[in-house]
C-alpha cells in the first residue's frame, strides 16, 4: 500500500538528519590503523598504534596519561546524564593533520598558539619556516591555514575519529580564565576586545558609567568580568567568547574519546610525549615558554580576594564540569566553602 504523503515526508526528513549526524561513540569505537599506501606497502606505525598496541615497557608518562583517560572517563559517566551524537559544529575547534594522524582540539590560553605553530611546521604550511617559533603568533591564527574537523564529509570524520591520535591540552579553569582577562580586557592593543565585549560589560554592570568608558570598554575590571559571566543573559545572547568558554563545551570530552589529555602544568612533558607517539620528536621540538607574567594560582588568588563568596559560589558553579572532568581541586582561596 503506498504511504500517505505526509508519512513519506516525515520519513525522508528523519532519513536526511540520520545522515548529517555523525556517529561517534568514544564506548563503541575501537583504534585502527591507518590503513596501506596507495603503492600497497605497510604504512609507518601510526601514533594511535603506537599509544595502544606499542611493544615497549610501560613508562612512568604512559602511567599518567592513561590514570587521565580513565578519571575522564569515570567522571562523564558520573556527571554527565544524557548523551548525544556529535555535529560538525562540535567539532570547529578540532584541527587535523592527516600527515601524521593527529587530531588536536586547540583551548585558547592553553598553548595553543605553540600547538598551532607546531601544527602549521608537521602539515607543512609554514612554507620554510622549520622552527616554530619561527611563524608569527598572529599567523597561527589566521583562519584557513590549519584544516578543522567539521570541513571534513560523515565518513572522513568518522574514520579520523577512529584513526587518528586526539588529544588536548587542559589548564587549571580560574587560572586560564584569569588568564584570559588579562589578556583580552589590560592590554591596550587588544581594542577589538574592548570594543565587542568590554562596553557591553561597562554598560550592563558598572554604575554610572563615563562616556568615555562606554565608548571605549578599556577599563573592564575583573569584579565586572565575572558579572558579565555569571549573568544568564550573557549566554542567552550569545556564546561565550573561545577565550572563556568552558573546555568541555570546546572539545566535547564525553562524546570524542581523547588519547592524550595535556595539562599546562606538565606542558613540557606532555608536548614531548605527543610528539614522541607522532614519530617526529627528534626533528621537532615543542617551543618552551620563558614568559615571566604567565597568569599563576597565587596571581589568580589575588584577583580572586575581591570577589564575593556568592560570586565565587556562581562562577565555580558554571567552570564545574572543567574542574570534574580533568581532576582539578577547587582552590583554597575561594571564601564559599
Amino acid at each position: 500500500m503506498r504511504k500517505p504523503k505526509g508519512i513519506r515526508m516525515v520519513s525522508a526528513l528523519c532519513l536526511g538528519c540520520f545522515i548529517m549526524v555523525i556517529f561517534y561513540f568514544n564506548s563503541s569505537l575501537k583504534p585502527e590503523p591507518l590503513g596501506e599506501r596507495s603503492s600497497g606497502q605497510k604504512s609507518r606505525r601510526s601514533p594511535l598504534q603506537t599509544l595502544y598496541e606499542g611493544d615497549q615497557a610501560e613508562s612512568a608518562v604512559q602511567a599518567i596519561h592513561q590514570g587521565r583517560r580513565e578519571l575522564l572517563e569515570e567522571a562523564c559517566r558520573s556527571y554527565t546524564r544524557k548523551r548525544r551524537v556529535l555535529i560538525p559544529e562540535d567539532l570547529k575547534h578540532v584541527i587535523v593533520d592527516d600527515q601524521h594522524g593527529l587530531l588536536y582540539c586547540y583551548v585558547p590560553k592553553v598553548a595553543c598558539t605553540n600547538w598551532k605553530r607546531v601544527l602549521m611546521v608537521l602539515t607543512g604550511v609554514s612554507g620554510d619556516h622549520k622552527d616554530p617559533l619561527a611563524i608569527p603568533a598572529n599567523e597561527a591564527h589566521v583562519p584557513g591555514n590549519l584544516r578543522t574537523l567539521s570541513e571534513y564529509s560523515t565518513s572522513e570524520i568518522n574514520q579520523r575519529l577512529r584513526s587518528y591520535l586526539k588529544f588536548v591540552f587542559v589548564r587549571e579553569p580560574f587560572e586560564r580564565l584569569v588568564s584570559a582577562y588579562r589578556n583580552k580586557f589590560t592590554r591596550s592593543y587588544n581594542t577589538a576586545f574592548h570594543k565587542r565585549y568590554g562596553t557591553k560589560i561597562v554598560r550592563r554592570h558598572r554604575l554610572d558609567p563615563q562616556p568615555e568608558a562606554l565608548e571605549k570598554g578599556n577599563d573592564v575590571s575583573f569584579e565586572e568580568f565575572v558579572y558579565y559571566l555569571v549573568d544568564p543573559a550573557t549566554q542567552r545572547e550569545e556564546p561565550f567568547n573561545e577565550h572563556w568558554e568552558r573546555v568541555h563545551s570546546l572539545c566535547h570530552p564525553c562524546l570524542i574519546h581523547y588519547d592524550v589529555v595535556g595539562k599546562y602544568e606538565t606542558l613540557e612533558q606532555d608536548s614531548r610525549y605527543v610528539l614522541q607517539l607522532a614519530g617526529v620528536d627528534e626533528q621537532l621540538r615543542f617551543p618552551t615558554s620563558s614568559k615571566s607574567t604567565r597568569t599563576t594560582g597565587d596571581m589568580a588568588a589575588d584577583f580572586f580576594k575581591n570577589i564575593s563568596p556568592f560570586y565565587q559560589k556562581k562562577l565555580y558553579n558554571l567552570y564545574r564540569m572543567d574542574f570534574l572532568l580533568f581532576n582539578y581541586s577547587v582552590p583554597a582561596y575561594l571564601k564559599f566553602r
